[in-house]
């Protein structure tokens, strides 16, 4: 894991949680198809080091679809095509709330590379089973993650969509950053508010006025 990263989080490493969590993830790993990849496991913090953080979106867990989860939420890999359909409706919204086209691709990388840490409540997943790996320890994990961020810095847009990730923000200081809510951008939920939020336009200009260099989104 990236180094400031790896230093503020160190202490969930020798925790009995963690450990149970990182045997069942091997032998998970060791019995079937695991999405993302091993190696891909914690590239948001790696795609994203802690010190450059603007942003963060809160996704779910990985795509649960063979080639699609890369380990940014809500990204996939650039030759996955048709798009996700949660991924498609962000791309919506993208274009109506920045009067741009579509990306070419559904890899968010770039945005990472910028300071969006695109963070998943849980990080694997097996292969079609959605939430598969729920209530084995990563929703710990991305807590202490969250709590690291809300103690080390300040004037980052969180971008939560639906209710689970609401959930997971609840404790996030409101007095010293910037929280967006909005549904979820799923099909069964997007109607309901997500189209119209203006996600990407709202956390520029936040970061604007903070005297912080925008999101080429």
């Amino acid at each position: 894991m990236e180094k400031y990263w790896g230093e503020k989080i160190k202490g969930e490493f020798d925790q009995v949680y963690f450990k149970e969590l990182m045997s069942f993830v091997e032998d998970e790993y060791n019995q079937g198809s695991i999405f993302p990849e091993k190696e891909f496991v914690f590239r948001a913090f790696n795609e994203c080091p802690l010190d450059k953080v603007k942003v963060v979106i809160l996704g779910q867990d990985p795509y649960p679809t063979r080639g699609h989860a890369h380990g940014l939420c809500f990204s996939c890999d650039a030759s996955v095509f048709p798009l996700p359909k949660s991924l498609k409706n962000i791309f919506k919204e993208y274009e109506s709330d920045l009067n741009k086209e579509m990306p070419l691709d559904g890899d968010l990388s770039n945005w990472a590379k910028q300071g969006v840490l695109l963070l998943n409540t849980v990080l694997t997943v097996k292969e079609g089973e959605a939430d598969s790996h729920k209530n084995k320890g990563w929703e710990k994990f991305t807590d202490a993650v969250i709590q690291v961020l809300n103690e080390n810095t300040e004037n980052i847009v969180y971008i939560l969509w639906g209710a689970k990730a609401q959930k997971k923000g609840k404790d996030i200081d409101e007095n010293k950053n910037l929280i967006l809510k909005s549904p979820h951008p799923s099909p069964l939920s997007s109607y309901r508010g997500f189209f119209g939020s203006q996600p990407f336009s709202k956390t520029n200009e936040y970061l604007v006025n903070k005297g912080i260099e925008k999101i080429n989104w």
